[in-house]
């Protein structure tokens, strides 16, 4: 009930909500710079200790004292996409010209053009929770109507879409490695021809680190690397928009405020996983204004009481957000497909 009345109450004038934010849409270089150092050199640093315990550690030990190495380098892979996120927002750096430059420095590592996700990203944010405006740079998501009306194929490629496996591991690993090769049809040649240049740059990368570290070690500690990176990122990705009292809504009663503070989430993490993900965690701040750099998203969250008044999603609820499936327009949250089948059954026993 409560969250309903929050959706029912009017937001607040945007020329007093913008007014509140402006001074935190400020790029730092300082803490840019900073930045830059402690994450996209620590990752760095962290390739050349793989490639030192390789070589001067007897076999078999250094294999096995690899894969935490790359375990931890695939987590701090997340901060450097949160920093190329920045740049594809034009908040990192003041100057476009070093957004760009960084952007496609870490798209590089992260195996993503810059160019073209930043389009594609752009989409996500102008329409979050748009029911009418769904599928460019959002998870799958069908509400409760529509899935009781499409046919068992579309019913099946949806459930298989929406296994843990499939959307955690299986659909991250298939996005960054393969997917992002590929341009999406409906961008611009722009975005297109991003996707070639990223590819060159990427096919660089792995013909140099592949010869240096050799072909069988490039492998595993690429795939141990992408593996964890990829699955965290999609994981934070989805817990910011896929918690059980979001907000979506059809184009005529969709609201900007009401799309970024109640449908993001505020990911409340402890302090080490909230540094490795970039303060992403304060996802309503950044979905009310893509031009607060993530160094300045905590503080704006607590620069006033309407942000503080924002239920967090613990770490240990964010498990439960596994299970939501599908959007109930009737009551304005995600359920299960349990909770579907319970529905039905007390609606005439209609079949999910």
């Amino acid at each position: 009930m409560e969250h309903l009345d929050k959706l029912n109450a009017p937001s607040p004038p945007t020329k007093e909500w913008k007014a509140i934010i402006k001074e935190y849409a400020q790029p730092r270089p300082g803490m840019a710079s900073w930045q830059l150092v402690n994450t996209v050199g620590a990752y760095i640093l962290l390739w050349v200790a793989m490639y030192f315990m390789l070589n001067f550690i007897p076999k078999p030990w250094n294999w096995v004292t690899l894969a935490p190495v790359a375990i931890l380098a695939g987590a701090l892979l997340v901060r450097v996409f949160i920093i190329f996120h920045d740049c594809g927002h034009g908040s990192f750096f003041k100057s476009k010209r070093m957004n760009k430059i960084w952007g496609h420095v870490c798209g590089t590592l992260a195996f993503t053009p810059f160019s073209h996700w930043s389009w594609e990203h752009s989409v996500h944010h102008a329409h979050n929770g748009h029911l009418d405006r769904r599928g460019v740079g959002d998870i799958w998501t069908m509400t409760v109507d529509e899935y009781l009306s499409a046919s068992a194929k579309r019913r099946f490629l949806y459930r298989l879409g929406r296994n843990p496996i499939v959307l955690f591991v299986i659909g991250p690993m298939w996005t960054f490695m393969i997917g992002h090769r590929f341009p999406l049809p409906q961008a611009k040649p722009k975005e297109k021809l991003s996707v070639l240049w990223s590819n060159l740059a990427i096919l660089a990368m792995v013909l140099i680190l592949g010869y240096a570290f050799g072909w069988l070690a490039y492998l595993y500690i690429t795939l141990t690397v992408m593996t964890v990176a990829s699955t965290l990122g999609v994981w934070l990705f989805y817990v910011q928009h896929q918690f059980e009292d979001t907000y979506w809504e059809s184009a005529e009663n969709w609201d900007y405020f009401k799309a970024a503070v109640h449908g993001s989430s505020f990911y409340k993490l402890p302090k080490v996983l909230q540094w490795f993900s970039g303060n992403i965690g304060f996802h309503h701040i950044h979905h009310l204004s893509s031009k607060i750099p993530n160094y300045n998203l905590e503080r704006c969250h607590k620069s006033h009481r309407m942000f503080n008044e924002v239920k967090p999603l613990t770490f240990w609820k964010s498990f439960k957000c596994i299970n939501f499936r599908l959007w109930d327009q009737e009551n304005m949250k995600l359920i299960t497909f349990r909770q579907l089948k319970n529905k039905l059954k007390g609606n005439g026993g209609l079949t999910a």
